[in-house]
């Protein structure tokens, strides 16, 4: 299985994983994630079973394995860091699948159009991400020094280029964030957003149109009572359902919400499938210490007691439809988790509304000689994560996210420290609104045109 020195995407019988030749990038690819637990495992190995020519029903798409490292969030020292990878590379060599190691540090250099969500086109035509990315590269060289620090400082660099090990300076930036996260809950949220926009980096940039998750019928039915306790009951269909279409080009999809826990774990002893287990953030954690343990141990204790449980909350989230209000299927998309604004900010009567009429809004800065400054310095360059218009930065970003990411994100004291293509995209769609809002002054509306027809 020949592997290019310090890159960490592997290549297969000569085919590149990203799908070089043009025959080869119009069969559909899927990228498995798998975190080298028994779901995510038994998920690769039943994939590598149907593409085998005895199955009877051989799957047709051409898979690969993403594998994210996580051991920065978990205080692992190098060493232990180093040492499970070397266990991942060898099951993933097993599997004889492109493979691509990532390191969670490498959110710190993913572009803002990571955030946005783009149509799905014809296969062969020119990736609309690919082209923003290569626009935010072209802009991040034009910028001269000023851009070489804030690479160095924020520790961006090409994601086409090989990936070595993460250095650490990198290191340091991300447990910096997590430990300035005060509680487990919005750590475990956190680290899911980052990893999921990471994954959707990858996909996207080596020709993958859908991703595999191992969730099982278990973990969804934690999931389900978990995000309505986090006050995201308007997204259940798009996070605990079998197909997730909320980045558009790239569709998530569960084919392992089936199978509970204890039938996957039957199969792996069955057939021998290896895992590798990994510290979480939730590791020897008391039962209390976030909302999703607690959920989990309510779950499976009554999964003990009364065995029909996990069925009966999986049964009633296959029932959700993807149906939002009147008005909301082109709105506007949360900063974090990208889906749809499904509340009514104006209605001062739901928990939304309240906190929403409570943002500050502060005026624009007024100069010495008592004149508004100007329009943002770097407006034409999608502006820096320091430069916000004069308005808040913490409320520019809070107005931009859904519910259930805003009571996360209190938990965060300073956004600072939040990973600048986060804060980049905050800025580019604040300032996206406020042209918008410029030029509908401008616009006529309906009423005065037909006044100014009469009159003529």
């Amino acid at each position: 299985m020949p592997q290019n020195p310090g890159s960490e995407v592997c290549e297969v019988q000569g085919r590149p994983a990203c799908g070089g030749d043009p025959g080869w990038r119009r069969l559909l690819q899927v990228l498995l994630a798998w975190s080298g637990g028994p779901s995510s495992s038994s998920m690769v190995w039943q994939v590598l079973e149907g593409l085998s020519r005895d199955s009877a029903k051989r799957l047709r798409f051409v898979p690969g394995v993403i594998y994210v490292d996580e051991g920065a969030t978990c205080g692992q020292s190098p060493e232990d860091r180093a040492k499970t990878l070397a266990e991942v590379k060898l099951v993933l060599q097993t599997t004889g699948f492109p493979w691509h190691i990532v390191a969670l540090e490498e959110v710190f250099s993913l572009p803002p159009s990571v955030l946005r969500c783009f149509a799905q086109e014809p296969v062969g035509t020119e990736s609309a991400y690919k082209a923003a990315v290569d626009s935010f590269l072209q802009q991040q060289h034009a910028l001269g020094a000023d851009g070489v620090e804030r690479q160095s400082q924020h520790c961006a660099q090409d994601p086409h280029s090989p990936a070595g090990p993460p250095t650490t300076a990198q290191t340091q930036v991300l447990s910096r964030l997590f430990d300035s996260v005060k509680t487990l809950t919005a750590k475990e949220e956190l680290l899911q957003t980052l990893r999921t926009h990471l994954i959707l980096h990858v996909a996207r940039n080596h020709g993958y149109s859908k991703v595999m998750t191992g969730d099982s019928c278990t973990r969804l039915a934690i999931k389900l009572m978990t995000s309505l306790a986090l006050g995201r009951g308007a997204f259940l269909a798009w996070d605990t359902g079998f197909s997730d279409e909320r980045h558009g080009d790239v569709v998530v999809v569960r084919p392992m919400r089936e199978h509970t826990l204890k039938e996957v774990a039957f199969y792996n002893r069955l057939f021998a499938v290896p895992s590798v287990c990994t510290p979480a953030l939730d590791t020897k954690a008391p039962e209390k210490a976030s909302i999703h343990r607690l959920m989990e141990a309510f779950i499976l204790r009554l999964q003990a007691q009364f065995p029909s449980t996990v069925s009966t909350v999986y049964r009633t989230s296959e029932k959700l439809v993807k149906a939002p209000r009147d008005g909301c299927v082109a709105g506007p998309r949360c900063l974090l988790c990208m889906c749809t604004l499904d509340v009514d900010t104006a209605d001062s009567a739901t928990a939304f509304g309240a906190q929403t009429s409570h943002l500050p809004q502060m005026q624009p800065p007024v100069t010495q000689a008592g004149v508004a400054a100007g329009p943002c310095c770097c407006a034409g360059m999608g502006g820096g994560p320091s430069c916000y218009r004069g308005e808040d930065p913490r409320a520019q970003v809070m107005e931009q996210l859904c519910y259930g990411c805003r009571v996360n994100m209190k938990d965060l004291p300073s956004l600072e420290l939040l990973p600048p293509y986060i804060l980049s995209e905050a800025q580019i769609r604040s300032q996206r609104a406020t042209a918008e809002q410029e030029v509908q002054e401008y616009l006529l509306g309906d009423s005065e045109d037909e006044a100014r027809t009469g009159e003529s």
